[in-house]
């Protein structure tokens, strides 16, 4: 099978990286081909601090995934978190010069790329400039203005920042590890593709990702992303506070979270007891289930709670603002027993796990439809749709330059032929351009 057919999405996490390699199928879901799971050692909170470890874990994912699919994995996309993360709200306007002509994708790119010429702090970059609502010679709440006439176009932008070291040391590993990279998106908006419905993002939602190193935050309201936060907490330190707690090494703490762990201490009986063997011939240890879900619920409501201040920041309790359709959450820290409850009980909001498994096929493996691989999925799902918009503008291109050869067989005809075609290829998104001066950086630094 060519490249073209499919693609994949590579999610570096604290504690795994998933390679993913998936195809559309003709109903429009997507067909997982071979997946490739390893352990992610170099990562800490989202951010790589050991270059080699993290390329041998990603070149294991990547194997595995080659050997599972029997495919080459040439070009990954690749999810972005970590506490380095921070998002800002930016108004900015441009003039046109000709308001008698109607506003189209060239103007909204000016636009956007305005927003990119921000300064920021010493060693931070601009990752993503998404607009929210556009006002045309000051009429409001325009969702899509491609088409209407005006002046001065406005908008305001949610811009997402990151450190230029951290996205740099990304792309560094990608590239050792033989890989070209395709695009990178910020996970949060990843999760959000494979476990949000559309009425979700209409109605007001917070998606809550709680991975190993990190938990990051989501809010949609209006269909329109409003807000993004990713905290520097995640099941990792669930685990380290069991491992404290009960005087054991972090294998066991993981286990014991997984197969005992509940964030609801009400629900174990203090006779229910679980005995831990002990190392190298010592005595086995007996912990109760009672004490380890009193230490699990401390730290879990410290994560519910920090999210919930986010949540309050971005402003829920005006009536504008409210998230009708409550909190998702996701991610493989979601799945520990009771929390759907505690974090209802918390916020007061309603709750639900969220699967990325409506957009994949039928006779997918059951393991892929787990949270876990809730943000690998979504990173698969913005490579394939990147590759359907080039396809679509190849084409577009393709219909234009042969019209105007047909039209005009003269000298002017020609002409008009190579400037449609140059205007043509320069509509590339801002995250492709983005992504490019990022390559040439990348290839620049070695």
């Amino acid at each position: 099978m060519e490249q073209g057919n499919y693609s994949v999405g590579l999610d570096i996490g604290t504690t795994k990286i998933v390679a993913i390699i998936g195809r559309e199928n003709e109903y429009g879901k997507i067909e997982i081909l071979g997946t490739g799971r390893s352990k992610s050692l170099g990562v800490h909170r989202g951010v790589v601090n050991n270059i080699t470890q993290t390329i041998s874990s990603i070149q294991q994912a990547v194997e595995q995934a080659e050997l599972n699919s029997g495919l080459k994995i040439g070009s990954v996309v690749v999810g972005i978190a970590g506490q380095h993360i921070r998002s800002l709200h930016h108004s900015d306007y441009i003039t046109r010069p000709n308001s008698e002509e109607v506003i189209d994708n060239d103007d909204l790119d000016k636009l956007c790329n305005q927003v990119y010429k921000l300064v920021m702090l010493p060693g931070e970059e601009i990752i993503h400039v998404l607009p929210q609502e556009y006002k045309v010679d000051g009429q409001s709440e325009i969702k899509e203005p491609v088409g209407m006439y005006g002046g001065r176009l406005e908008a305001n932008f949610h811009v997402v920042v990151g450190q230029v070291s951290s996205i740099k040391n990304i792309g560094r590993c990608i590239k050792s590890a033989g890989l070209d990279l395709g695009n990178i998106t910020l996970e949060p908006l990843a999760s959000a593709d494979a476990v949000l419905s559309q009425e979700e993002k209409e109605a007001g939602v917070a998606l809550i990702d709680i991975g190993g190193g990190t938990t990051d935050l989501a809010i949609f309201k209006d269909g329109i992303i409003r807000h993004t936060s990713v905290i520097p907490f995640g099941g990792n330190v669930i685990t380290e506070d069991i491992k404290e707690g009960c005087s054991i090494i972090e294998k066991q703490a993981e286990l014991l979270k997984i197969k005992f762990g509940s964030a609801w201490p009400g629900e174990n009986k203090d006779n229910e007891i679980v005995s831990i063997p002990g190392l190298r011939g010592r005595e086995p240890k007996e912990i109760t289930l009672k004490n380890l879900s009193k230490i699990i619920h401390a730290r879990v409501v410290e994560i519910v709670e920090q999210v919930y201040v986010e949540i309050k920041n971005y402003g829920h309790e005006e009536q504008k603002k409210k998230l009708i359709a409550g909190i998702v959450l996701t991610g493989g820290g979601s799945q520990l027993k009771h929390l759907k409850q505690l974090v209802e009980y918390i916020t007061g909001m309603d709750t639900r796990i969220g699967y990325p498994n409506e957009h994949l096929a039928g006779d997918s493996d059951e393991e892929v439809a787990s949270p876990l691989y809730a943000t690998a999925v979504g990173l698969l799902m913005n490579s394939l749709e990147a590759k359907k918009k080039n396809r679509i503008e190849q084409h577009e291109e393709e219909v234009h330059e042969e019209e105007v050869l047909v039209g005009q067989e003269n000298d002017m005809g020609t002409k008009a032929t190579a400037s449609a075609a140059t205007t043509h290829t320069d509509r590339k998104s801002i995250f492709d351009k983005w992504s490019e001066k990022l390559k040439d950086f990348l290839d620049n630094a070695e």
